[in-house]
C-alpha cells in the first residue's frame, strides 16, 4: 500500500484534514457501514471484492476508498479517470500481474470511473476476470448507463445516499474543533450550512472554512461565524430557510395557491424564493406533478406530461440549470384552465370505498377462470363492449348499493368541456340501450 496516497498535510483544506481515518469516524451511510452491515464486514475482514460506489458528490465514496487503503494488506493503487488513459491502465495492469506472481493482491481505485470511455473500461475487464486486480470505482452517475455491462456484472454496486442534515451538522461540529478553539458557530448556522449544501460533506466543510476565514475576532478574541458572513460567502439571501420547518410549508403553499389562482408572476416569485434558498428542485417538481392532476386535470391533459418532463429534467441536470424547466412548468400550470374534478372524484369514491369495503363485486364483471367459478355464475351476464354499437354496453359495474353513484363531474373548463360532452353522450347511449332492453 502506498503511504502517500491519502496523506493529509496540515495546510490542506479543511475537507481533506477532516477525512476519516477509520469506519468509526465515518459519518453517514449507516445502511452500509453500521456494525454488522455488509460493507463494514468486508472492509474489516479485508475481503474486498470488485465494487462500485455510486452516489452524489461529497457523501464518502473516496473516503471509503482511503479507509480501505489503510485497512487492506493488498497493494493499493489510486487512479484518476480524468488524467489517465489506456497506456497508464496497461502499465498498472503489468504491475498488478507482477504482484499476483508474488502472491500479492492489487486493489485499483478509479475515481469518476464514468469518465472512462468504453475502450478504457474494456482494458480493465480481462484483469478483473482473471483476478489480477480488485477494481473499486466511484461514480456520481448511474452505473447501469455509464459502465460497461460486462465490467458491471463483475462488480458489487453499493449505493451511497446524500447525508442528512443531522449528519452534516455532526461533521461540522467536529470541524470547528479542528479549526481551533477560538472559532464558534451556533446550531442554527451549522444547520443552515447543512441545508444549503444538500448532503454534500465536502461542500459543507469548504463553506464552513470559507466563512471562518472571513470572520473577524470580537473583543474577547473569539471568531463567531454569523449569518451575514455566511450569506456573503454563498451570495445568497434567506440562507436560514428551513426545508423541514414552517417556512418550507408556507412557501410551497404559496406556490401551489398562486398556480391555482392562475397568477404566473406570483408563482414564479415563490418558485425563485424556494430555489434560491436551497430547496431541492425535485421536491418542487413532485409538487407540480401533483398539481397537474389535482388542479388542472382533464381541463388540460398535457399539463401532466409537462410536469413529469420537468421532473425528469431536474433529475438529469440539477440546479441551477433546471430552474428554467421548473419555470416553464409552473407558468404552464398557472395559465392552464383549471379543474379539480379528478381530485373530487377520487375523494368521493374513496369515502364510499371505505364505508362499503365489504360490498361484493357484481357477478357479471368477475373473472371465471375455473369450472367451479362458472357454475357459481362468475362472469354470467358480462357484455363485451367491443361487440356493441359505439363500443358501449348497458352493464352495471358498480356494486348494487352504489349503482347510481356519479363520482366524476366534469367542468366546462378547457379540454374538460369535451370530456363532459363525451360523458353525456355515453350516458345517453346507455339509457337508450336500457330502454331497448325494457321494450324487448
Amino acid at each position: 500500500m502506498s503511504a502517500s496516497l491519502f496523506s493529509i498535510p496540515s495546510d490542506e483544506p479543511l475537507a481533506a484534514r477532516m477525512r476519516p481515518q477509520s469506519l468509526d469516524e465515518f459519518v453517514g451511510q449507516e445502511h452500509l457501514i453500521a456494525p454488522g452491515k455488509i460493507l463494514r464486514t468486508i472492509i474489516e475482514g479485508d475481503r474486498i471484492p470488485s465494487m462500485i460506489f455510486w452516489g452524489p458528490p461529497g457523501v464518502g465514496k473516496t473516503t471509503l476508498a482511503s479507509i480501505i487503503a489503510r485497512k487492506t494488506q493488498a497493494a493499493f493503487i489510486n487512479f484518476s479517470a480524468v488524467t489517465s488513459g489506456i497506456k497508464e491502465i496497461r502499465d498498472i495492469m503489468k504491475q498488478a500481474d507482477a504482484n499476483k506472481n508474488f502472491g500479492e493482491r492489487t486493489i485499483v481505485f478509479v475515481d469518476e470511473i464514468h469518465r472512462f470511455n468504453k475502450a478504457q473500461q474494456d482494458a480493465f475487464l480481462p484483469f478483473v476476470e482473471k483476478g489480477s486486480i480488485i477494481l473499486i470505482g466511484a461514480t456520481t452517475e448511474n452505473p447501469s448507463f455509464e459502465i460497461n455491462g460486462a465490467l458491471l456484472s463483475r462488480c458489487k454496486v453499493f449505493v451511497l445516499k446524500a447525508l442528512s442534515v443531522d449528519d452534516v451538522v455532526k461533521l461540522l461540529k467536529r470541524a470547528l474543533k479542528v479549526l481551533g478553539v477560538k472559532f464558534f458557530a451556533d446550531d442554527e448556522i451549522l444547520k443552515a450550512i447543512a441545508i444549503f449544501t444538500n448532503g454534500d460533506a465536502r461542500a459543507a466543510l469548504s463553506l464552513l472554512e470559507m466563512a471562518a476565514m472571513n470572520s473577524s475576532e470580537d473583543s474577547e478574541g473569539k471568531i463567531v461565524i454569523s449569518k451575514e458572513i455566511l450569506e456573503q460567502c454563498t451570495s445568497k439571501k434567506s440562507l436560514l430557510y428551513d426545508k423541514n420547518g414552517e417556512e418550507h410549508y408556507n412557501l410551497i403553499s404559496a406556490l401551489h395557491k398562486s398556480m391555482r389562482n392562475s397568477d404566473p408572476d406570483a408563482a414564479v416569485y415563490w418558485l425563485a424564493r424556494m430555489l434560491e434558498a436551497g430547496e431541492d428542485p425535485l421536491y418542487i417538481a413532485r409538487r407540480v406533478v401533483r398539481f397537474a392532476s389535482e388542479d388542472v386535470g382533464l381541463a388540460e391533459p398535457n399539463a401532466l406530461a409537462m410536469a413529469v418532463a420537468a421532473y425528469q429534467a431536474c433529475h438529469f441536470i440539477g440546479m441551477p440549470e433546471c430552474s428554467v424547466h421548473l419555470t416553464q412548468a409552473v407558468i404552464h400550470m398557472s395559465i392552464a384552465p383549471k379543474s379539480n374534478a379528478l381530485d373530487v372524484a377520487y375523494n368521493t369514491a374513496r369515502k364510499d370505498a371505505l364505508e362499503s369495503i365489504a360490498e361484493p363485486v357484481p357477478l357479471n364483471i368477475r373473472n371465471a377462470p375455473t369450472k367451479l367459478m362458472k357454475e357459481l355464475d362468475y362472469g354470467k351476464g358480462y357484455k363485451f363492449a367491443h361487440d356493441f354499437e359505439n363500443k358501449i354496453a348497458d352493464m352495471q359495474c358498480l356494486p348494487d348499493a352504489l349503482k347510481d353513484r356519479e363520482y366524476y363531474q366534469p367542468t366546462e373548463q378547457g379540454s374538460e368541456a369535451h370530456y363532459k360532452k363525451r360523458l353525456e353522450q355515453i350516458k345517453k347511449w346507455k339509457e337508450e340501450l336500457r330502454s331497448r332492453d325494457l321494450d324487448s
